[in-house]
C-alpha cells in the first residue's frame, strides 16, 4: 500500500512514469517507490530483531535491546514486549527514522558502483585485473545463512514483488555455504574438508583476477586456542584457512591488526574477546620460491618475528589480540618458502608451523623479562606457578634464591604475604591506595603494573595517568609487563585476571597522553624545561 501511494505522489510530483521496475534499474515512478518500499523492508527487519520473545531488556540504556548483540540467538529466561504503534522504545516510527538518518549521512554526489551476488568459488563469472580485499567465513563461528532466515522470512514478505529472484526460495540457500558446520555434512571431518576444498577454490580464484601489481588483502578475526597436543596450541579454523592460501599459490607478505571492535560490545563484556581483525596481505608466491629445511624455518622465524612483536606492542595492539598477529609475520615465513622439509624429508604442516610460531612468541615474551629486576622476575614464575593461590614458604625460598633475593624482602616490597608456612602474591585490589612511587624504596615493575590495574579498573584512565605520570621509565616496563602476564593468564585459563592487564594496555596510549598533560604542567612549575 505505501509503495502504491508513493507511486502515485510521485507521477502527481511530476516524476515520469516509465514502468521500469526498480531489479531492472528503473528510475522513474515505479522504481522510486520500490525504492522506498526496500528501505520499509529494512526498517521491517528491524521490528523483528526488536518485537521478539528473544529480546531483553537493557537497563543501561532504559530500552529494549534487539536479538542479535551477537552473531548467535541466545537463550532467555524472559524477555521484553515492544508496543510498536507507541512513542516509546524501539516502535515502529523509531525504526523507520534509523532507516532515514541512515539515508542522510550519505554524499548527495555518489560515484557509479555495481553490487552484485555471485558464487565466490565459481570460475564462471572471474573478472581480471581487480584489486581485492575480503572478509571470509570463520570456519564454524558463525552460521550466517542459518541466522539470516531470522530476517528473510519478513523481507520475503514484504519484498518478494520487488525482487522476485531474490526471494525465490523459502529460506535462504545453505548448502553452498562455505562453513565447517557438522550437521550438514555427517560429521566433523567431512565439514572440515569442505571448508578446505571449498576455501582453496576461493582462494585460487582471487589468485586468477586479482591485479598483478596489487596484493589480496583478507580479513581474519578468529582466536587460535582450541587444540593442545604435542605441538602446543593450535587452530582448526586457522590451520584449515592458511592451508587453502598456501595451496592457491599465495604467499603472506605481511600483516596489519585492524581494531574493528566496539568494546561496550556484549561478547567483550566480562570476556577476552578479540578487539582486531588481522590482515593478512597476500600475493601470488614466486615461482622459483626455494625449499628451506624445519631448523632453516625456526632460525628465521627466531630472528625476523622478535623485530614484528616489538613493533605490534608498540603500536599498542591489545594482549588478547597478539597471538593472532603473530600468525602474519610468522606465517610470511612460512610462506616466502615453496616447501619446508623436516629431518625426515616430510613436508612441515601448517599446524606445526602454527605451533612454532606460538612456541617463538612465547620465546619473545620470556626474553622480555630479563629487562625486569630481580624481584618482578620472581614474581613472574611465582605468578606463572600459583598465581594469586597460596604456595608453600619452602618452594618461594627456594625461588628467591635462584634469583637472589628474599622472601622478606618481596614482603617489604609490598606485593607479598607472607605467614603459616604459606605465601601469597597480593591482588590488584589489596594493594594500598595510598601508594606513592617517589616514596617508595623499593620500587619494581610488579609493583607498578599493578597499581595500574587496580587504579584503572576502580577509578579510570584520569587516575591511571596521574600513576603513570609519577612512574618514569618504570611506565614502560609495566606495559611489557602487562604482555607477559596476559600471555601466562590466557595459557592458564585464568580469564578474570587476564581481563585486568588486557584493559589496561587497551587503553596505555590514551592514558600516556593524559600523563603527559599531568608532567609538563608540573614541569613548568619547577623551572624545568619543556618539550617547547
Amino acid at each position: 500500500e505505501a509503495r502504491e501511494r508513493v507511486q502515485v505522489d510521485t507521477v502527481a510530483a511530476g516524476m515520469p512514469d516509465d514502468g521500469i521496475p526498480l531489479r531492472n534499474g528503473g528510475t522513474g515512478a515505479v522504481g522510486y517507490a520500490e525504492a522506498v518500499g526496500v528501505y520499509l523492508g529494512l526498517a521491517t527487519g528491524r521490528t523483528a530483531n526488536s518485537c521478539s520473545s528473544l529480546s531483553r531488556w537493557q537497563n543501561s540504556g532504559d530500552k529494549i535491546a534487539g536479538v542479535f548483540s551477537r552473531q548467535a540467538i541466545p537463550m532467555l529466561w524472559d524477555y521484553a514486549e515492544t508496543n510498536v504503534f507507541s512513542t516509546s522504545t524501539q516502535n515502529w516510527m523509531a525504526q523507520v527514522n534509523w532507516v532515514v538518518e541512515a539515508i542522510a549521512t550519505l554524499p548527495a554526489q555518489l560515484h557509479q558502483s555495481h553490487a552484485f551476488q555471485d558464487d565466490a568459488a565459481s570460475p564462471s563469472n572471474r573478472r581480471h585485473g581487480l584489486f581485492i580485499s575480503t572478509d571470509p567465513p570463520y570456519y564454524d563461528n558463525v552460521g550466517y545463512a542459518d541466522l539470516s532466515d531470522f530476517f528473510y522470512v519478513w523481507l520475503r514478505r514484504s519484498l518478494q514483488q520487488i525482487f522476485p529472484d531474490l526471494f525465490a526460495t523459502l529460506a535462504t540457500p545453505k548448502a553452498d555455504e562455505l562453513v565447517a558446520t557438522p550437521y550438514r555434512h555427517g560429521n566433523r571431518e567431512k565439514a572440515e574438508a569442505f571448508f578446505l576444498d571449498g576455501m582453496t577454490q576461493v582462494m585460487g580464484s582471487l589468485a586468477d583476477q586479482t591485479h598483478p601489481t596489487l596484493p589480496v588483502t583478507i580479513y581474519y578475526a578468529f582466536k587460535q586456542s582450541e587444540t593442545k597436543g604435542n605441538l602446543g596450541t593450535a587452530s582448526t579454523g586457522w590451520e584449515t584457512f592458511l592451508d587453502a592460501i598456501i595451496k592457491a599459490q599465495f604467499g603472506i607478505s605481511g600483516t596489519w591488526p585492524v581494531r574493528t571492535e566496539r568494546n561496550g560490545r556484549v561478547i567483550s563484556i566480562g570476556t577476552n574477546a578479540l578487539a582486531s581483525s588481522i590482515v593478512l596481505v597476500c600475493r601470488p608466491r614466486p615461482v622459483d620460491a626455494p625449499v628451506a629445511t624445519r631448523r632453516e624455518f625456526i632460525d628465521v622465524l627466531k630472528s625476523e618475528l622478535p623485530d614484528a612483536l616489538r613493533r605490534m606492542q608498540q603500536g599498542n595492539i591489545a594482549p588478547v589480540d597478539l597471538a593472532q598477529a603473530a600468525i602474519g609475520p610468522g606465517m610470511a615465513v612460512f610462506t616466502r618458502f615453496a616447501r619446508v622439509l623436516d629431518a625426515s624429508g616430510q613436508e612441515v604442516t601448517v599446524r606445526e608451523a602454527l605451533a612454532l610460531i606460538n612456541q617463538t612468541l612465547d620465546e619473545v615474551l620470556a626474553e622480555q623479562e630479563g629487562d625486569f629486576d630481580a624481584d618482578t622476575q620472581w614474581a613472574l614464575a611465582w605468578f606463572e606457578q600459583s598465581g594469586f593461590d597460596d604456595g608453600d614458604y619452602g618452594v618461594a625460598e627456594t625461588l628467591s634464591t635462584a634469583k637472589n633475593i628474599s622472601v622478606a624482602g618481596m614482603v617489604e616490597a609490598g606485593v607479598l604475604r607472607s605467614g603459616a608456612g604459606k605465601v601469597r602474591l597480593l591482588r590488584p585490589h589489596e594493594l594500598p591506595e595510598d601508594w606513592v612511587p617517589g616514596s617508595d624504596t623499593r620500587l619494581i615493575v610488579w609493583e607498578a603494573v599493578h597499581h595500574l590495574v587496580r587504579v584503572h579498573d576502580k577509578e579510570g584512565e584520569d587516575a591511571a595517568a596521574s600513576l603513570m605520570s609519577k612512574l618514569g621509565p618504570n611506565a614502560e616496563a609495566a606495559r611489557e609487563l602487562a604482555y607477559r602476564l596476559y600471555r601466562i593468564c590466557d595459557q592458564k585459563n585464568r580469564s578474570q585476571e587476564a581481563l585486568g592487564y588486557n584493559a589496561l594496555v587497551q587503553s596505555w596510549p590514551e592514558v600516556a597522553r593524559l600523563a603527559q598533560q599531568v608532567v609538563r604542567p608540573t614541569q613548568g612549575r619547577m623551572g624545568l624545561p619543556d618539550d617547547r
